[in-house]
């Protein structure tokens, strides 16, 4: 028998109208997952830092079709 070690990486949970911005505390739509940790950002401040935060980001969870336009 050949034990398999696997590491599931969970996904993270989907943002809710409770969750706000860490820049502006308006409604959160992209989390950002680094190695340190979370954070959340309305579609405004997600655009203006994505080049730098893209680089180092684990994951982008990016929720902003779920927008009105």
């Amino acid at each position: 028998m050949v034990a398999v070690n696997a590491t599931a990486t969970p996904s993270a949970p989907t943002l809710t109208a409770a969750d706000r911005c860490d820049r502006c505390r308006a409604q959160a739509f992209v989390r950002v997952v680094l190695s340190s940790g979370d954070l959340l950002f309305c579609a405004h401040h997600a655009k203006a830092y994505e080049d730098k935060l893209k680089a180092t980001a684990v994951d982008w969870v990016d929720e902003t079709s779920s927008l009105q336009s």
